[in-house]
């Protein structure tokens, strides 16, 4: 229970750090400017977290070079995945799933920078 109560702290001062740079950008910017501030807001918070991390994926023993990366990883213990999208869909939630299950991280934020208001364009992914 324990570990509950630090992830749902820690993820509210991400979410309340995410709609602070949404406050400032507002919708209609890429991808990378969003997650470049949002790092810049944790680092400035000092909240661990690493950019741009790797997700090897393994098929049946043989690793692939897929590329896969993942936006925002805080904590080690919580996935955020950045959008700029004009809707989230059902697959933007099951690729946030996919990296949990290969990272054996359990929770996840999907964040929608290109909602009217942020709150509306986030949703929480958890294993």
């Amino acid at each position: 229970m324990e570990g509950s109560k630090e992830f749902d702290a820690l993820s509210r001062r991400v979410i309340g750090l995410a709609i602070e740079v949404h406050k400032v950008l507002g919708p209609g910017l890429l991808e990378s400017a969003y997650e470049q501030c949002l790092a810049h807001e944790l680092e400035l918070n000092e909240i661990p977290f690493r950019r741009q991390v790797p997700v090897p994926v393994v098929y049946k023993g043989m690793k692939l070079d897929c590329a896969y990366r993942l936006d925002l990883v805080v904590a080690d213990t919580l996935v955020l995945e950045i959008k700029a999208v004009e809707k989230l869909l059902p697959v933007h939630s099951a690729q946030l799933l996919t990296y949990l299950k290969l990272t054996r991280i359990s929770a996840g934020l999907l964040l929608n920078f290109n909602s009217e208001v942020l709150r509306d364009g986030m949703k929480r992914v958890v294993l």
